[in-house]
C-alpha cells in the first residue's frame, strides 16, 4: 500500500480494545516474526515531560554516534514523526512496506479468531519493525497511555526505565488517584534494568515507583530537586547545570531542568551498562535537541508561543513559565478537548491573560469553542469565540500583544504551521 494509504489503514483501528492486555500486541508481533526481541531499549513513561525526556536521550545518543530509534505520541505535525531515526521520520514507501506486512499479519489474527490489535498498538508494531530491520543500536520508546499493558511494554530488552512527572490524567482508563497511575507506569520497569524517575515526583507516586524497583531488583535513580540549578539568562533562555553539566537547553521552564537531569541520569546509567558516552556528547545532545510545541517560542518581540499543555500539569508548568519571564498583557488562543481537565487547566491558565480567543480542535473529541469560552469566562477572563484558528490568530495578533496558542496538541499540529509563517513574516 502507498503511504497515504498505510495512515488510512493505521487510523481505521479502534483506539480501544475489549481489556487492558498486551495479549494482541503479543500475538501481533509473534505473526511479524517478533522484531522487538533483539532491540536495546531505553522506555519512558510518565503523565508530563515523557516525549521531552524521550527526545533528549535519542539527541544523547545520536550525539553518541548510536543509531537510534525513536518514538513520540502523539505527533504534533506529520503522523510519521512517530517514528524517527536519528531526527530522521521514516520514508512513505517504508511506512507503505511495513504497513503492508502489518495488515497481513492482522488478517492472520482475526482468521485465528483473536482480536485485533487497536490503533496505537498497530502504529507500535510499525516502529519496533522499522527499527530492527534498520539496525537500530537503540529504541527510545515513549508510553502511549500508562505502561504495563501500554504496546511499547512489549519489548523484552529494557536498559533503561524512565518515569517523568506523574499526575492524574486519564483516569478513567489509570485509575482515580496518583498511587494507582504510578502503578501503571511502573509496570515498564524490568528485571535487571535501572530506572530513573523524576527530581520533583509526588511523594505518594514516588513510594510506589521505589516499591517497584526494590520488588524488581532495579538500582533506581532520582535526581535530587536541589542539585539542578538554573542560572540567569534572558527571558525564556534555559541556563541549567546538573552533576557538573553546564547547559544552555532549547526547551524554557523550570520542568524542562528537571527532564534534562532525567535524561543526564540515562545516558550515565547506560554508560555504566558500559556504553561509551562522552560528557560532551551529552551536552551537545541536550543543547541541539527539538521537540515543537512544548513552550516553543517562535517570536520574542512580541511573544509568540505555542504550547499543548492538555493537562493540569502542563498547564502550571506554562503558567509557571509565563510567571518566571515576567510575561504581562498576554492573550492566548486555545482549544482543548472535552475528556481532559478543562476546568483545571483554566484556573491555572486564565490569571495570565488578558482575553482568550477560543477554538475547536480538528478532533472528533474536542470541545466546542463556545463551551470553552464559557468556561473561561467563569475565571475571570474576558473572551472571544472564534470559528475558525485563522480568524482567532489574526485577532489575538491585532491586539499587538504577546500571543500564546495553548490547550490540545490537536490544535498545535494545525498551529504551527500558520504560526511559522507569522513568525517569518516579522523577520
Amino acid at each position: 500500500m502507498t503511504g497515504f494509504e498505510a495512515v488510512e489503514y493505521l487510523h481505521s483501528f479502534p483506539r480501544m480494545g475489549s481489556g487492558a492486555s498486551l495479549t494482541r500486541m503479543q500475538a501481533l508481533m509473534a505473526r511479524l516474526g517478533n522484531p522487538e526481541a533483539g532491540l536495546k531499549c531505553v522506555h519512558i513513561a510518565g503523565t508530563n515531560g515523557k516525549g521531552t525526556v524521550a527526545t533528549l536521550t535519542a539527541s544523547i545518543l545520536r550525539q553518541a554516534g548510536y543509531k537510534t530509534g525513536l518514538t513520540i505520541s502523539p505527533y504534533v505535525l506529520e503522523f510519521r514523526e512517530r517514528f524517527q531515526i536519528n531526527g530522521e521520520m521514516i520514508s512513505w514507501e517504508e511506512l507503505g512496506q511495513i504497513t503492508t506486512e502489518i495488515c497481513a499479519a492482522v488478517d492472520a489474527m482475526e482468521a485465528d479468531g483473536l482480536e485485533p490489535p487497536v490503533e496505537f498498538e498497530a502504529v507500535t508494531a510499525v516502529a519496533l519493525c522499522w527499527f530492527a530491520r534498520q539496525g537500530c543500536d537503540f529504541a527510545v520508546l515513549e508510553t502511549g497511555l500508562g505502561g504495563r499493558y501500554d504496546a511499547t511494554n512489549v519489548v523484552p530488552g529494557t536498559l533503561v526505565a524512565a518515569i517523568t512527572c506523574i499526575g492524574l490524567d486519564h483516569t478513567a482508563i489509570l485509575g482515580g488517584t496518583v498511587e494507582k497511575i504510578a502503578m501503571e507506569k511502573s509496570g515498564i520497569l524490568k528485571p535487571g534494568c535501572i530506572a530513573v524517575s523524576y527530581p520533583a515526583q509526588p511523594a505518594r507516586a514516588q513510594r510506589v515507583v521505589e516499591a517497584a524497583a526494590q520488588r524488581l531488583g532495579c538500582e533506581l535513580v532520582t535526581p535530587d530537586p536541589e542539585d539542578v540549578h538554573r542560572r540567569r539568562g534572558l527571558p525564556f533562555e534555559n541556563r541549567m547545570e546538573y552533576g557538573g553539566y553546564e547547559v544552555v537547553l532549547p526547551f524554557p521552564g523550570r520542568h524542562q531542568a528537571m527532564n534534562a537531569s532525567m535524561a543526564i541520569e540515562i545516558a550515565l546509567a547506560l554508560w555504566r551498562k558500559g556504553y561509551e558516552i562522552t560528557d560532551e556528547q551529552i551536552i551537545a545532545g541536550l543543547e541541539q535537541a527539538s521537540f515543537p510545541a512544548r513552550i516553543e517560542v517562535l517570536r520574542r518581540q512580541p511573544l509568540l508561543l505555542l504550547d499543548g499543555c492538555h493537562n493540569p500539569d502542563g498547564a502550571e508548568a506554562l503558567a509557571d513559565t509565563l510567571k518566571e519571564a515576567r510575561c504581562h498583557g498576554l492573550v492566548a488562543v486555545m482549544g482543548m478537548l472535552k475528556d481532559k481537565a478543562v476546568p483545571q487547566v483554566l484556573h491555572t491558565l486564565a490569571p495570565c491573560f488578558e482575553r482568550i480567543y477560543t477554538v475547536t480542535p480538528d478532533c472528533p473529541r474536542a470541545m466546542e469553542a463556545w463551551e470553552l469560552a464559557d468556561l473561561a469566562s467563569q475565571e475571570g477572563v474576558h473572551t472571544t469565540t472564534c470559528e475558525r484558528l485563522e480568524d482567532a490568530l489574526a485577532q489575538a495578533e491585532a491586539t499587538g500583544k504577546g500571543v500564546v496558542v495553548c490547550g490540545s496538541l490537536y490544535l498545535a499540529s494545525q498551529a504551527r504551521p500558520l504560526l511559522l509563517d507569522l513568525a517569518e513574516r516579522d523577520l
